[in-house]
């Protein structure tokens, strides 16, 4: 699961990357102050205690990551984060890719997230990438879950949140019979 050259280059990360990682996400987050967002209190996910399904990172070392976790049967990419001079060089849409392939093959149905609608590199990418906003009333008990500890945070008060979901290809059909 690599795609070609140092920076671009998907893998798997190593759980010895993880506090790096998190390190990563504070870095690409300052980002979000040029828009007049804040996060002084925000803990990295990869500080948050919870165990993830899978972590991808761009690049040796890391320059952007993706976090997934299992949410009600779904897989769920809790973190996407590209250091901001290694932006709008297709990292993030190389690991949206790489998360939903593996999320196919483990036999997800769908990858969702929850990000802001209008901040261009969150909303509009994820649109780019095959994500759609998922009505409220189609949330699961999860993804409620993840909307009222966003907003105890603050998160809405710095914009519009709302949840999105990709479909996946499902598995392969290898995977099915039990091959790799």
């Amino acid at each position: 699961m690599s795609s070609q050259g140092g920076a671009s280059a998907v893998r798997r990360a190593d759980p010895s990357e993880f506090d790096a990682l998190a390190d990563l996400e504070i870095a690409a987050g300052a980002r979000f102050a040029e828009i007049g967002f804040e996060f002084d209190d925000a803990t990295p996910v990869a500080r948050c205690g919870r165990t993830p399904a899978a972590v991808f990172v761009a690049g040796r070392p890391a320059v952007g990551f993706a976090w997934v976790e299992v949410l009600d049967g779904q897989a769920h990419l809790e973190e996407l984060a590209v250091l901001t001079e290694h932006g709008r060089a297709g990292l993030g849409r190389a690991l949206v890719e790489a998360v939903a392939a593996w999320a196919g093959e483990a036999g997800y149905s769908g990858v969702t997230l929850a990000t802001y609608r209008d901040v261009p590199w969150n909303g509009p990418f994820y649109a780019r990438c095959g994500f759609a906003v998922v009505p409220r009333w189609r949330w699961t008990p999860g993804l409620r879950r993840i909307r009222r500890r966003e907003r105890r945070g603050g998160l809405d008060d710095l914009g519009a949140r709302v949840v999105m979901r990709r479909p996946t290809a499902g598995p392969t059909e290898s995977t099915r019979r039990g091959g790799r």
